[in-house]
């Protein structure tokens, strides 16, 4: 055992670290390979070059995993978890189909003690179909010919795989809920009958546990309360945070109180790793550059990140706004690029054929693909906005989307579209403003008003870009020139706005990717393009009104 817990909001103790070398091969059939290509390191996936393999995996291919395992001192039953698999996975333990799974951006598991040998062992192997943007499954920003704002498509298992081991009787979920204005928090199990330990306190699921004098949660002050929770033999360590998101008059508000998200949009790419990060210590890396750069919100961008980086996010003090990511057929021009120029377009998307979702059934599993994702994450303190649909990527019925989420997630806000194409429905009106200056007029309906992106000013770094290509919103030559711009931005646009009652700006973006150079800093992280505290002092100016 190595390595980082996975899941750090259900902590066991016996736990397998399964990352690392697997045999792998590309084939065009569904039959078990008779010999293998080599060796991928796990959880980097073959396009990737951290992964040793450096080749792509085209839509008609088959790529397998094979990995052997000794579980011959778990005492009960062997769980067996993956974090994410690109698109589609069937698993085998000794040759017993253990499960399947569609969706390329959440957790599943498997019970596969069954399947383990009289000696405990097991031979794991992995069939991985990836059809990428040939299927409406959801795929983010990865494109088959990538460029531009599409990326470089990825495939296969891209998250860490482990494996634990429970007793007979198991803890296989929680689902926890702060109650602020109670001063209380809410804990759920499944099954029945565990107990919630807190502060020498033994409470019966479910319980509502109370919690006196607590420290609200801010990313100023990110505190957060250990509790555990038992069943029978079985034990798990958890963690929660007091906080509360709501929109009132118009604002964003935390723990009660008018918050501005002052935000940049994170898409969490890297060139060794694609979407999968190099190390822990990589995570923490850019969330901490962010906190340095002034800023209290992310906008993690059309992919969902390994539950550590939510934990970072939770422990260091940031605001996390999660898309999830988009699928559907071919996008139209009209719809996802026509509004730049014509500010806050709106189109009936119940009209499914123009917004690629002619497909039924691919609107159907972009359903239970979203339900995954917020059941996936909803435990993380972190978490302030779900952001279903962006730009028109894939949307459909967003109001009736939005009322969805709200109904599994009561807690947080929800950002129905993400850009434009508004469809009337929810808390907060969303505009995406490039190619023009940015004047905030309030929302008819009343809502918060939010600029979820804006901005996008390259500076190309020598040495330090991903090719040739320069794509962006406004280009600069020079380091002096990118923050006089900033300055100017902020200053005349965002300041004024927040003055009048903007409620959030996210600007583009953290990092660069790929062909886009328009982040605070390059793609490979080694070069911050300008001083953070003189960055901090632009993006951080607060409104005479907001400071009383």
């Amino acid at each position: 055992m190595n390595g980082a817990y996975p899941r750090p909001q259900m902590v066991r103790d016996q736990w397998w670290d399964l990352d690392g070398p697997w045999d792998y091969a590309i084939t065009n059939t569904d039959e078990r390979p008779s010999a293998w290509d080599g060796t991928i390191k796990v959880p980097f996936s073959p396009e990737a070059p951290a992964s040793g393999v450096g080749r792509q995996v085209g839509p008609d291919d088959r790529l397998w995993y094979r990995r052997h395992a000794d579980f011959s001192d778990a005492p009960g039953r062997v769980l067996l978890h993956f974090g994410a698999v690109d698109q589609r996975a069937r698993v085998w333990v000794n040759g017993v189909e253990a499960g399947s799974h569609v969706g390329g951006y959440t957790p599943f598991s498997f019970d596969i003690t069954g399947a383990l040998d009289d000696d405990r062992e097991a031979e794991i192997l992995v069939l991985v179909r990836d059809e990428t943007d040939r299927v409406p499954l959801a795929r983010g920003k990865q494109k088959t010919a990538r460029g531009g704002i599409w990326y470089t498509p990825q495939s296969g298992i891209w998250q860490s795989v482990w494996a634990e081991a429970a007793p007979e009787t198991y803890i296989k979920s929680l689902r926890v809920t702060p109650d602020y204005d109670g001063a209380a928090v809410r804990v759920e199990a499944d099954p029945a009958g565990a107990v919630v330990h807190f502060r020498g306190g033994d409470y019966p699921c479910p319980a509502t546990v109370p919690v006196p004098d607590f420290e609200p949660w801010s990313p100023e002050h990110p505190v957060l309360y250990d509790f555990s929770v038992t069943l029978g033999d079985d034990r798990v360590e958890s963690y929660f945070a007091m906080r509360k998101f709501s929109v009132e008059k118009g604002r964003l508000c935390l723990n009660g109180t008018p918050y501005f998200h002052n935000g940049v949009l994170d898409q969490g790419y890297n060139p060794q790793g694609l979407y999968t990060w190099p190390s822990d210590q990589a995570m923490i890396d850019d969330i901490s550059l962010a906190k340095s750069l002034g800023f209290n919100t992310l906008r993690k961008h059309v992919k969902v990140e390994p539950l550590r980086w939510y934990y970072h996010c939770d422990r260091l003090g940031m605001l996390v706004w999660q898309d999830m990511p988009n699928g559907g057929g071919k996008y139209d021009p009209l719809v996802v690029k026509g509004p730049v120029v014509r500010l806050g377009g709106k189109g009936n998307d119940r009209r499914y054929a123009r917004f690629g979702r002619a497909d039924a059934a691919g609107r159907e599993q972009f359903l239970r693909e979203l339900d995954e994702m917020i059941g996936a994450l909803y435990n993380c303190p972190c978490i302030a906005l779900w952001t279903p649909f962006n730009e028109g990527w894939g949307q459909f019925d967003a109001a009736k989307v939005r009322e969805r989420i709200a109904a599994l997630d009561p807690t947080r806000t929800v950002d129905h579209a993400s850009g434009w194409h508004d469809q009337g429905g929810g808390q907060v009106r969303s505009l995406h403003v490039y190619f023009r200056p940015y004047r905030y007029t309030p929302d008819r309906k009343g809502r918060a008003v939010l600029l979820t992106e804006f901005g996008g000013c390259n500076l190309r770094v020598p040495g330090h870009t991903f090719n040739d290509r320069d794509f962006g919103y406004d280009r600069c030559d020079t380091p002096e020139e990118l923050l006089e711009k900033l300055r100017r931005l902020y200053a005349e646009q965002i300041a004024p706005a927040r003055t009048a009652g903007l409620a959030a700006a996210i600007y583009t973006q953290l990092t660069d990717v790929e062909d886009e150079l328009n982040g605070f800093v390059t793609y490979d992280r080694a070069a911050v393009k300008l001083p953070p505290e003189q960055v901090r002092a632009i993006v951080g100016m607060t409104p005479p009104e907001e400071e009383k």
